[in-house]
C-alpha cells in the first residue's frame, strides 16, 4: 500500500491550519529565517502551535530552510535547526549542503542530537538520476524534483533512487531552473537563493534583435503561466511520485483553501478507485465544505508544462498577474454614469458587487478595478476612464465565490466507533464504553448510568444512539453496538453528552497513529558526484558546503555567484524558448535563423543564446 500525500503551503500558521483543515497531508512553512521566501517568516512558538494542530491528524509540518547561508549564519542556522525539531516539525527543506553537514556533525561545540528528515529542496535542481541518486546517498529522505521533468524523466529517477519523491502540481513557475537564476541577483544585488528574489522574470522586456529592430515590444518576455496537473496526479502516482506539492508561502488562506481542497477531493478520488494501492498521508475527513474551483482563484492561465515531454506555449506575456475567468467583452461605455456594458462569454454568468476585473488596455498594459455595483451584465465602478468598446473583460475576484469559501470552510474530523455495554452492579447502572478512532487509538472507559432503568426501552436506546453519536471536538463517533441484555437506564442528554465529551478528550491525550511516509532514513551508500568541476550554480556560500564537496570528491570548486559574479556567466538557463513562443523558432516552427536577440528593461540590455541541441534558452549580460 502506497500512500499519497497532498503538501500545502502555508504564510503563517492560521493558514497552515486552514490547509489541513482542507485536507492536506503535510504543511510547508518557514521559521524566523533563512526561508526562500522572506516575506513568509514564522517564529518557532507559530511552528509549534501548527505542528500540534497538524498532528492531531497525522498530517505532518515540514520546515523550509532552504536558503544559502554566508560563513556567519551557520550558528545561527543550526540553533533554528534544534528549535524546529523541539518545536515538533517532522522533516527540513534545505538547498545548502552545510545544513547537511551540520545536522549530522554539529557545528563547533554544538553537537546536539538532530534526528528529523532533510528534504533535498528544489533549489538542488535535481533533474537527473545521478543527481538523484548522489543526494540520496549523502543522507537525504526526500527529494524534491524539478518542475520541468517529463513522466519519463521522473520514472527514471524513480528507478535510480528508493527515497520519497515529491513534485509541485500546483502554482506560480519560475521560467529559469530552479535554484540557477541569477537575474535578480544581477539586476538589484538581491539574491533568490537568499530569499529575496525581485521577480525580474515577471518584468516587462522589449525583445531587439541586433540591429536594434523591436520585434516584440513591451511584454512580460519571460512570465510563465501557473502550473496546474490536476488531471495528471494519478500518471504522476504511478510514475513514483510520494508528494503532491502546491506552491504558495506568499499566498492568502482562500487561495490555499480553494486550492488544497480542489487537490484533495482528487486524491481522494484516486484512491476510491484503487483501495488497495494507495491510501492518505493522514487521516480525517474534511466536512462541510465549500466546492472548490481553481478558476476562480489567482492564476495567469494554466499550463502542464513539460510532463508530456513535449514543447508548448508556456508564456503569461499579457499579464505578469492573475487576469481570472474571461466573463464577457464592453459592449458600452457610460463615462458619465461610471458605467460599462458586457455581453457574456457564456452562460450561467452571474456579477457581484465587489467583483475584481482586469483587461487588457488599448496600449497593451493590463489594468484592475473593482465593481462597486454590479447589475444584470452592467458593472458601475469609478475606474472605468481607459475601458474602451471592444475589451475583453476577465473576473480576477469572485466575490460571492470568496464568501462561500469563508462561509463554508469546513472543519476536519476523525470517526471513531463506539461500543457500549451496560450492566448493573447492585442498584447502580455501569455503562463500559470503548472507542476505536480510525488511525487506531483505543481507549475504555466506565461511566455512572444512575440507578434508575429506562420505561421505555426504544426511546432510551434511540437516545443513545443520538447523543453519543455525534462530534465533540474533532472526532465524530457513531456506535457499533450497544450491549443491553434487554434492559437499559435512564439517562438524561447531559449525561450521555458528558460520556461523548470524555472519549474525546481521552482520545486527545494519546497521540494520533502515525503512518509511515517520511519516517525512514536511506542507508548510506557512497555515491561519487555526478561532476567532478563544481560551478558556481552549485551555490557554494560557505566553508561547511565547500567541505561537504571535496569530501565527495569534488576537483575544482567556484563560489557561489552571490560572492563572486561572473560577467560571462549564464544568469538564467530554462526550457523556455522565446523564439518558440512567438513562432520563429527554427527547429519545430521553420523560422528563420534570427541572429542575435536582446532584451531590453530600463536600460539594462540582456543577451538571449538558443541551445538548440538541448532545447534550452539561456539569459546572459550582453
Amino acid at each position: 500500500m502506497r500512500q499519497l500525500e497532498l503538501l500545502a503551503p502555508a504564510r503563517d500558521a492560521q493558514i497552515g491550519i486552514a490547509a489541513i483543515d482542507c485536507g492536506a497531508d503535510a504543511v510547508y512553512i518557514a521559521g524566523p529565517q533563512f526561508g526562500a521566501r522572506q516575506a513568509a517568516g514564522n517564529t518557532i512558538d507559530d511552528i509549534r502551535t501548527l505542528c500540534s494542530y497538524a498532528h492531531r491528524f497525522g498530517a505532518r509540518i515540514f520546515v523550509a530552510l532552504n536558503t544559502i547561508l554566508y560563513d556567519e549564519e551557520l550558528e545561527a542556522a543550526y540553533r533554528q535547526m534544534l528549535a524546529v525539531q523541539e518545536a515538533g516539525a517532522d522533516a527540513l527543506i534545505i538547498q545548502d549542503m552545510a545544513v547537511l553537514k551540520m545536522a549530522q556533525e554539529g557545528i563547533g561545540d554544538i553537537r546536539k542530537d538532530f534526528r528529523i528528515p532533510l528534504h533535498a529542496s528544489t533549489q538542488c535542481a535535481i533533474r537527473t538520476p545521478e543527481q538523484a541518486a548522489f543526494l540520496e546517498s549523502a543522507g537525504f529522505s526526500r527529494l524534491i524534483l524539478e518542475r520541468e521533468l517529463s513522466l519519463e524523466q521522473i520514472k527514471a529517477i524513480r528507478s535510480a533512487v528508493s527515497c520519497e519523491l515529491e513534485f509541485f502540481v500546483h502554482g506560480a513557475l519560475c521560467v529559469c531552473y530552479s535554484g540557477q537564476c541569477y537575474l535578480s541577483e544581477k539586476i538589484a544585488g538581491r539574491s533568490a537563493n537568499r530569499g529575496s528574489c525581485i521577480q525580474a522574470c515577471r518584468s516587462r522586456y522589449d525583445l531587439v534583435d541586433s540591429e536594434g529592430k523591436v520585434l516584440v515590444k513591451d511584454k512580460a518576455l519571460l512570465s510563465l503561466k501557473d502550473y496546474n496537473l490536476r488531471e495528471r496526479l494519478e500518471e504522476l502516482a504511478e510514475a513514483g511520485i510520494t508528494s503532491f506539492k502546491i506552491e504558495g508561502r506568499l499566498k492568502n488562506e482562500s487561495y490555499v483553501r480553494n486550492v488544497v481542497r480542489d487537490y484533495s477531493i482528487a486524491l481522494d478520488n484516486i484512491i476510491e478507485r484503487r483501495p488497495s494501492e494507495y491510501e492518505r498521508g493522514s487521516f480525517g475527513q474534511v466536512t462541510g465544505s465549500f466546492t472548490p474551483d481553481t478558476r476562480k482563484t489567482f492564476n495567469r492561465g494554466y499550463t502542464e508544462l513539460f510532463i508530456d515531454g513535449k514543447r508548448g506555449k508556456w508564456a503569461s506575456m499579457d499579464a505578469a498577474k492573475s487576469m481570472g475567468e474571461e466573463i464577457g467583452q464592453v459592449t458600452a461605455v457610460n463615462k458619465a454614469k461610471s458605467e460599462i456594458t458586457l455581453k457574456f462569454a457564456g452562460k450561467d454568468i452571474t456579477l457581484n458587487n465587489g467583483d475584481g476585473f482586469s483587461f487588457v488596455g488599448r496600449d497593451g498594459s493590463v489594468s484592475g478595478f473593482r465593481g462597486d455595483v454590479c447589475t444584470g451584465n452592467t458593472i458601475r465602478s469609478k475606474s472605468v476612464s481607459a475601458i474602451y468598446p471592444g475589451a475583453r473583460i476577465y473576473r480576477n475576484i469572485n466575490a460571492a465565490f470568496e464568501k462561500e469559501i469563508e462561509r463554508q470552510s469546513g472543519s476536519r474530523i476523525i470517526t471513531a466507533s463506539v461500543s457500549i455495554a451496560f450492566r448493573k452492579e447492585e442498584d447502580q447502572w455501569k455503562a463500559d464504553v470503548t472507542a476505536v478512532s480510525e488511525d487506531g487509538r483505543k481507549i475504555s472507559i466506565t461511566a455512572e448510568a444512575g440507578d434508575q432503568t429506562a420505561g421505555n426501552y426504544d426511546r432510551m436506546y434511540n437516545m443513545i444512539l443520538g447523543q453519543i453519536g455525534k462530534s465533540a471536538g474533532i472526532y465524530k463517533f457513531s456506535i457499533e453496538s450497544m450491549d443491553t441484555s434487554g434492559e437499559l437506564p435512564f439517562m438524561s442528554a447531559s449525561a450521555l453528552n458528558a460520556i461523548r465529551r470524555q472519549l474525546a478528550e481521552e482520545l486527545d491525550a494519546l497521540p494520533c497513529g502515525r503512518k509511515d511516509i517520511l519516517l525512514r532514513k536511506p542507508e548510506k551508500v557512497t555515491k561519487g558526484l555526478p561532476q567532478k568541476d563544481i560551478t558556481y550554480k552549485a551555490n557554494i556560500s560557505n566553508r561547511i558546503s565547500e567541505q561537504f564537496y571535496l569530501e565527495s570528491g569534488a576537483e575544482k570548486i567556484d563560489k557561489a555567484y552571490e560572492l563572486r559574479p561572473v560577467r560571462s556567466a549564464e544568469l538564467m538557463r530554462t526550457k523556455y524558448c522565446i523564439r518558440y513562443e512567438i513562432g520563429i523558432c527554427p527547429k519545430y516552427q521553420g523560422g528563420k535563423a534570427s541572429g542575435q536577440l536582446y532584451l531590453l528593461n530600463n536600460g539594462q540590455r540582456f543577451a538571449l543564446h538558443f541551445d538548440c541541441k538541448s532545447c534550452e534558452m539561456t539569459v546572459t549580460e550582453a
